[in-house]
């Protein structure tokens, strides 16, 4: 009796001592000059952050903190949850104008390529990303899992895998020569059936996919294919769907053509990646199923400004001509109807690093600045099903922060120029 009250006494005096003792050696404080609040849709004035390990437990109107505290002073500096890109290939090769750039590479070249891709896209102000997709099947899976142990910088990522596609489709290597053999893992999810679509889903959540990611149309930068054109059917999406169910996840797909967007929502896909050429039956659709699109609205101009430039095939700028004003359209039509939107880009067509671009664009097709912001953050993560870790500033959340000179909600493109990035409570930038 006498120890057990010995024992009492001890733990409550050592949990009085923590309750008045000063922050631990890894909390960190940061001042705000202003902080962006996309959950509640306001901007609040000095402000005080205080992260404890890599999450934050208190968001306060600023008052100095304890002596001997590490501070980080942003109080010149408009402060913002780290951005969500929602549309990435960060473990890939970028586009030019061979289309057999994918064959050219070993996976060690592809591994190193994703880290640099990974750090650029950090250092931008990205702190999280869905990629979604990867010509050799899995590389994503070894960049997110090396990025988690420390050994690599980069964004928090959720991945696919590899792509789920029909033969010749949109997720394949395509417009080589017919006695060209593809290498079998860049045709791990190639399907036929729907009972091979629920094989191969299976398959990408056994060797680590968050989710998967479905090749539903044809592709502007794939050869031989057409954007407006289905190719996987709807029973195919559905098995897809149900597979990703059964791992308490989810599909998204792409999806350019308007019928086979259609096809896609009718199946219960989450999100829609591209939607270029959605129709107004589309937009009322994805409404109704409480779906979210992700458009690349600037992804257009670059490709239409480099391909020309760089000799890319005639076939893809076609393409890209046919789908980017439509794109544009079906956006604020989207926007106006008040259909979920979240930010992605499609980076890897372009540089990484350069994800914040489309912003403006997003302003200038509809959305006001909060809603791009919110649409790269408390949007982007409920997609995810992560709105308890990113996406947002208050208690409990990850202390993923970015910092700019001047105010994003009066010049949005102020977001394509990062002052300082923090992942984690620990700074990156």
């Amino acid at each position: 009796m006498a120890f057990r009250l010995i024992a009492r006494l001890l733990a409550v005096a050592a949990a009085t001592a923590l309750a008045g003792a000063p922050a631990l050696a890894n909390t960190v404080y940061v001042r705000a000059g202003k902080l962006i609040d996309p959950e509640k849709g306001v901007v609040l004035a000095d402000r005080l952050i205080r992260i404890d390990g890599e999450r934050v437990v208190a968001v306060t109107p600023y008052a100095p903190p304890p002596a001997g505290a590490a501070v980080t002073d942003w109080s010149g500096l408009t402060v913002l949850p780290g951005l969500i890109d929602m549309h990435t290939h960060l473990a890939d090769t970028e586009q030019n104008s061979n289309v057999a750039e994918p064959l050219l590479h070993s996976g060690a070249d592809i591994a190193l390529l994703g880290a640099k891709h990974a750090r650029d896209t950090l250092r931008a102000g990205f702190t999280s990303v869905r990629d979604v997709g990867t010509f050799r099947a899995f590389g994503d899976v070894s960049l997110r899992n090396a990025i988690d142990a420390g050994m690599v910088d980069g964004p928090r990522m959720s991945v696919a895998g590899a792509y789920l596609t029909v033969p010749g489709g949109g997720g394949e290597v395509t417009g080589l020569a017919p006695d060209v053999e593809v290498p079998a893992i860049m045709r791990m999810g190639v399907i036929t059936s729907p009972a091979e679509m629920t094989t191969k889903a299976r398959m990408m959540f056994q060797h680590g996919a968050n989710f998967l990611k479905l090749i539903a149309t044809g592709a502007v930068l794939a050869a031989g294919t057409e954007p407006g054109a289905p190719e996987l059917t709807e029973d195919e999406i559905r098995a897809a769907v149900a597979e990703a169910a059964r791992n308490g996840s989810y599909a998204t797909a792409h999806a350019h053509g308007a019928e086979g967007i259609k096809i896609a929502l009718r199946a219960g896909v989450r999100s829609i990646e591209h939607a270029s050429l959605i129709d107004d039956e589309g937009i009322a659709l994805a409404k109704a199923k409480g779906a979210w699109l992700v458009m690349d609205v600037y992804n257009g101009d670059y490709i239409d400004e480099i391909g020309k430039r760089d000799g890319w095939p005639a076939e893809i700028l076609r393409k890209n001509i046919e789908t980017t004003d439509a794109q544009r359209e079906g956006f604020r039509k989207a926007v106006k109807a008040g259909v979920k939107i979240a930010f992605g880009t499609d980076a890897g067509v372009y540089p990484h690093g350069l994800n914040a671009r489309q912003f403006n664009y997003m302003v200038r097709f509809g959305m006001t600045p909060m809603q791009a912001i919110q649409a790269a953050t408390t949007s982007a993560a409920a997609l995810m099903g992560k709105s308890a870790d990113v996406g947002a500033l208050s208690p409990g959340h990850y202390g993923d922060l970015i910092a700019v000179s001047g105010d994003p909600l009066a010049d949005i493109s102020l977001l394509e120029h990062v002052d300082h990035v923090m992942k984690g409570g620990v700074l990156v930038r």
